[in-house]
């Protein structure tokens, strides 16, 4: 619980545009306050930001912003902060951490299996609330049951460098009383009293400075209440340490060249297993592990199988404790090399191997280490004898270690490793087994029975080897004994007794771990009590009667029948069964009354009151009991019960066995209420815009307390027909397909036609085809679809109509295709000209697929000269073809030809397409445009004209215009296109005052003609670029007066000749031009508003530059201003100006 407060406060200036926010954070956590860097460890740091704020100029600044969070109960976190936590507080708010919930249901099995090893370097308490116990749930229990753990210890490996000097061991049940704890160190109970370093808070055991001399062993939990004890499977408490290395100094080791050697690490005392490394000459220079080089896990030795020169030095051994994280370095080890030779060749020699049997559990990895010495340096191998090595299986450090993670038990076997290099080779073999922690196959249950009745319990487990069975009652060995028999899993007890209640324990346990099971058996001993006092029975005349008799009572107690003072005897018509309940058959209204049942063993007596009473049959008619509807009409089933008038009934519909649910089918379905009339009863069932799927049995159930009745009717449904069954394709030709189907449902009203639909590619959807017969009667399963197209894929399904409408489609057919045929569609659109000159261009449309009839589909192209006989064909093989070309140097341009195209695939040839005629290719033109014109329109623009050349063979198609300065090459001026055979062309982007060189010449799709002269055009000047200035005006009315001073152009620019003066409104892109030659006008507002007034001046050239812009604004009662007048000026327009005020802006600078 934690409260949090926000300030945040703005430092406030008027001329910034934002300003810095500070944000003071004070956190309240378990009575502590802490700064920011600490709160940041334990939760998310809460940020609370304020962008900056504009406002506009003058405006204040908001000086403050507040912000408080309040979270959590503040009295509470205060209170609790108060008191200072202790350790043992601090375990009691543990509880919520453990994977096993406390709020665990009462079924819980009650069993564990082999704990887990959790090294336990250091234990943090988490924060929880010191005002939850166990029994704020435990109260809940209403029930009392024996003990249940939730939660057992786990085997811990203890760091003896850790901070935190408490080792905890977890046990917690439940249980109703609440159960008491105990513990066991091998096998011996610890008394807390007796050492101040045990502690018992609630099941957990907690030893404060453990040692590893006193406090290594076995522990197991006990727990009890008044129904029994159980005991926790018992786990290892070890301690981790890693002393130091002795600091003898070493000798060293020296070897020839060539010759092997192993460096020996001696390790120091340690627990548990730990991992070597080797320095070499100084840290951190480790050994690299390759083929020649191997460091044993399991002897921590250095192996160096071949030594060469550069393997000289110091070598130091590194142990590391994998659990406290500890390092220790052993004293150097000196390595040098005799001088007195090379060490010659020689074979393998197998130095470190994994044992001749190894033990590995299910699931583990196992690591097998092989390697050897051997000039030259040993390959290593491995093979699995009788088998494969399993695939899983991974080779390490260069091949000396097997590794095979998670092992099963059909990897067991044995296993070789060889080592061999061109002196010789050697191995070593070994077998490895794979055992198995015992597991549950059946458990125990917990069990109620009455005295002297018989228990059979079994429990079984798996495991390998085979699991041995104990059992345990209240935590104490139970062997077979006069009434108890034990045999391996099986516990019988003969005529349990009130002392055999207790807590029973079912262990199976193999030399690798044991699993157990527990249960709690209660005898039951109480007196006849009966839940249901009296109990009232209504049965039908002439029907069976049942009154049961089931009082609750241990031992089972004695049942006796009793009809006012006497005793009930059997006879043919009352029969007492088995379970002690009285039977009455065809009951009649004589055997109405109360009957007695009473129950009596050892402890008590009790009896229950059975009322009986015998009414009238009910009968329940449902009308009418069978109709015939049409899909969309509607219906009333009406259901009439009579029966007893003392008896209320209870209608429920059914539709084909199921309820009908009215909420979720009311679009159909409607309920109509009960009408009673003195013995009848009815109610209707209203089924409305009735579909197909409404057809069958519907039923209404009448039931009162004395019996039930059901009636039953059946609604028919006409509508249209079902869909055929499946459609086989019999027959298939080029053009036709035999089909047949099998008959659907008609729905009550009989097939009248059927429509048969096909579907290709080609084909937007579903088509009805033509068929034989035609049409195709609802007495017929078979019919031939006609005018179909060869060579394409079609799938077939048949449609059913009757008289009431047309029913969905059959299932589609499997495809299939039509045979070949020759093509019957010729190409369309034959047409052709262009091309290149000499050429015959022949086009067309090309014939879809659909209309090829066939693979190998191609084009016959047929032409000729017009006017003569023989055609010239010739086969275009890809069907996709649209154009064909014939280049003939031999005749001249736009030679008519006649021309057609034909088709043609695999089975012979189809039909050509009406003869064209065509032209070939023109040839380029032969001759210049004539009569070029060129002549200036402004300082950038020339228009150029010409005529075309005499009409003939290569007519141009458009026409190139190529210009270029007088100061230029022809070759580098731009040229420009007509879009057609126009004769004019305007240039633009042209230098102003310049002399420009101008050709023209014809082109088409052939080439270009020949090039006219050249012409010569100058540009005119440019146009004034001086803008009118000294704009003034005055206005009266709606008229405006304005002048400026005249324009004068430079000597390269062009005389004015006039101005152009430009109103618009402000919105508006449409502008009002007035032309002048003198440098004033008069203006005419037509309508009230904005006025933006532009000048240019006008010249040979061009239009000059534009004026300053000016804003015209008409408003009333606001004075006329203007910057360019004078203060005279101003006073004038005031004058003029009384009734309507004109506002002058400028937009841009003067």
């Amino acid at each position: 619980m934690f409260e949090i407060l926000f300030f945040n406060t703005c430092q406030i200036k008027p001329d910034i545009k934002s300003s810095p926010v500070s944000t003071l954070l004070l956190v309240v956590h378990g009575g502590h306050r802490v700064n920011e860097s600490s709160f940041n460890e334990e939760a998310d740091l809460l940020t609370l930001q304020k962008g900056p704020s504009s406002t506009s100029m003058g405006s204040p600044w908001k000086p403050f912003l507040f912000f408080s969070i309040v979270s959590g109960l503040t009295d509470l976190a205060e209170s609790v902060a108060a008191r200072p936590m202790t350790y043992a507080a601090a375990v009691l708010r543990m509880k919520s951490d453990s994977s096993s919930s406390l709020l665990s249901s009462r079924g819980r099995p009650r069993h564990s299996g082999p704990p887990d090893w959790s090294p336990f370097t250091s234990y943090t308490l988490p924060s929880q609330n010191l005002l939850n116990s166990q029994e704020d749930y435990r109260s809940e229990e209403s029930e009392e049951f024996g003990p249940i753990f939730i939660q057992e210890p786990d085997d811990v490996i203890f760091s003896l460098d850790s901070d935190e000097k408490k080792v905890m061991l977890r046990c917690e049940a439940r249980g109703n009383p609440l159960p008491t704890y105990s513990w066991f160190i091998n096998g011996s109970e610890v008394y807390t009293e007796a050492d101040y370093r045990y502690s018992l808070i609630e099941g957990n055991f907690i030893i404060t400075n453990a040692s590893e001399s006193t406090d290594n062993g076995r522990y197991q939990c006990r727990a009890q209440n008044s129904f029994g004890t159980v005991l926790s499977r018992d786990v290892l408490l070890q301690f981790a340490f890693l002393k130091p290395f002795s600091t003898k100094t070493r000798g060293g080791v020296s070897v020839r060249e060539g010759q092997g050697v192993v460096l020996m690490c001696t390790p120091p005392p340690h627990s548990p297993e730990i991992i070597y490394s080797w320095v070499f000459n100084e840290f951190p220079s480790f050994v690299a592990e390759d083929s020649r080089r191997f460091i044993s896990q399991d002897t921590g030795n250095l192996y160096i199988s071949k030594v060469q020169p550069s393997d000289v030095g110091s070598y130091i051994c590194l142990v590391k404790n994998p659990v406290t994280n500890a390092r220790v370095l052993s004293p150097p080890t000196p390595l040098t090399l005799k001088t007195d030779g090379v060490m010659g060749e020689y074979e393998p020699k197998i130095e470190v191997h994994f044992p001749p049997s190894v033990l590995a559990a299910k699931g583990a990895t196992v690591r097998l280490e092989c390697f050897a010495l051997g000039n030259p340096v040993p390959t290593i191998t491995w093979r699995k004898i009788n088998g494969n090595i399993p695939k899983k299986a991974r080779l390490r450090k260069s091949q000396a270690v097997l590794e095979i993670p998670n092992i099963q038990l059909d990897d067991s076997g044995t296993y070789e490793c060889k080592a061999e290099n061109p002196r010789g080779g050697t191995a070593f073999k070994g077998h490895l087994q794979v055992y198995t922690l015992p597991q549950w196959v059946r458990m125990i249950n917990d069990t109620q029975m009455d005295s002297g009745e018989k228990l059979q319990w079994e429990c079984k487990a798996t495991g390998r080897p085979r699991p041995t069975y104990r059992w345990l009652l209240n935590g104490l060995p139970l062997t077979s004994q006069a009434r108890i028999e034990i045999v391996n899993g099986e516990l019988t007890i003969q005529r349990v007794q009130q002392t055999d209640s207790g807590m029973y324990q079912c262990i199976a346990e193999n030399k690798y771990g044991a699993v157990y099971s527990s249960a709690e058996l209660k005898i039951l001993a109480s007196p006849p009590v009966f839940i249901r006092n009296p109990i009232h029975i209504i049965a039908t005349l002439g029907k069976d009667v049942l009154l049961e008799c089931k009082p609750k009572a241990s031992p089972k107690p004695r049942i006796i029948w009793k009809r006012g003072d006497r005793r009930v005897m059997p006879n043919k018509r009352i029969m007492l069964l088995r379970n002690n309940t009285l039977r009455i058959v065809n009951s009649s209204r004589a055997d109405e009354g109360n009957y007695v049942c009473r129950a009596e063993n050892q402890l008590g007596s009790a009896e229950m009151t059975a009322m009986l009473w015998v009414k009238e049959a009910m009968r329940v008619e449902l009308s009418p009991n069978r109709v015939e509807v049409t899909v969309g009409e509607s219906v009333v089933l009406s259901c009439r019960a009579t029966h007893d008038t003392s008896l209320d009934v209870a209608f429920q519909w059914f539709f084909n066995q199921r309820p009908i649910n009215f909420q979720q089918d009311g679009g159909h379905f409607e309920y109509i209420q009960t009408v009673r009339a003195q013995q009848t009863s009815t109610v209707d069932l209203m089924i409305r815009s009735i579909l197909l799927k409404h057809a069958g049995k519907y039923g209404c159930r009448a039931q009162t307390s004395a019996d039930t009745v059901f009636a039953e009717a059946e609604l028919l449904v006409r509508g249209p027909p079902g869909p055929p069954g499946v459609v086989i394709v019999e027959e298939i030709t080029d053009t036709r397909a035999t089909l047949s189907w099998s008959r659907g449902l008609d729905n009550h009203s009989p097939i009248s036609t059927y429509n048969i639909q096909a579907r290709s590619p080609f084909s937007l959807g579903w088509q009805t085809v033509k068929t034989e017969p035609e049409p195709v009667t609802g007495d017929l399963e078979s019919a031939v679809a006609v005018q179909l197209n060869p060579w394409v894929e079609y799938e077939f399904r048949v449609v059913a109509s009757n008289a009431i409408g047309t029913g969905d489609p059959s299932a589609p057919s499997r495809a299939v295709r039509t045979k070949e045929a020759v093509p019957s569609v010729a190409p369309a659109n034959v047409s052709g000209g262009n091309g290149r000159r000499h050429e015959l261009v022949i086009s067309w449309e090309p014939v879809s697929e659909e209309f090829q009839n066939g693979e190998g589909f191609g084009y016959i192209v047929a032409f000729r000269a017009n006017g003569s006989r023989g055609w010239k064909e010739k086969m275009v093989t890809s069907a996709d073809s649209t154009t064909y070309k014939y280049r003939d140097e031999t005749f001249p341009p736009l030679t008519p030809f006649e021309v057609k195209v034909g088709v043609y695939n695999n089975k012979g040839d189809g039909p050509f397409s009406k003869v064209v005629v065509i032209h070939s290719a023109e040839g380029e033109p032969r001759e210049a445009p004539s009569d070029i014109k060129a002549f200036s329109i402004s300082s950038s623009e020339m228009k150029v004209t010409w005529k075309p050349p005499n009409p003939g063979p290569g007519r141009p198609r458009g026409y190139e215009v190529s210009y270029w300065k007088d100061s230029e090459q022809e070759d580098a001026g731009p040229k420009q296109r007509t879009v057609k055979n126009e004769t004019s062309m305007v240039l633009s982007r042209l230098e102003s005052n310049s002399l420009y060189h101008i050709t023209v010449k014809g082109f088409n799709s052939i080439g270009q003609g020949p090039a006219s002269a050249a012409v010569t055009a100058r540009t005119r000047k440019a146009p004034p670029a001086q803008p009118p200035s000294n704009l003034m005006w005055i206005q009266e009315g709606n008229n405006v007066s304005l002048n400026w001073t005249p324009v004068k152009a430079k000597d390269n620019e062009s005389d004015v000749i006039g101005y152009m003066v430009m109103l618009r409104q402000e919105g508006r892109a449409h502008n009002q031009i007035t032309r002048t030659i003198n440098p004033s006008t008069m203006l005419s507002l037509p309508e009230g508003g904005t006025y933006i007034i532009e000048v240019r001046a006008l010249s040979e050239g061009g239009e000059g530059s534009l004026s300053s812009h000016i804003r015209l604004v008409t408003s009333s009662g606001v004075r006329a201003k203007n910057h360019q007048c004078s203060v005279h000026f101003l006073s004038l327009s005031l004058t003029w100006t009384a009734l309507v005020s004109l506002v002058l802006v400028p937009l841009a600078s003067w």
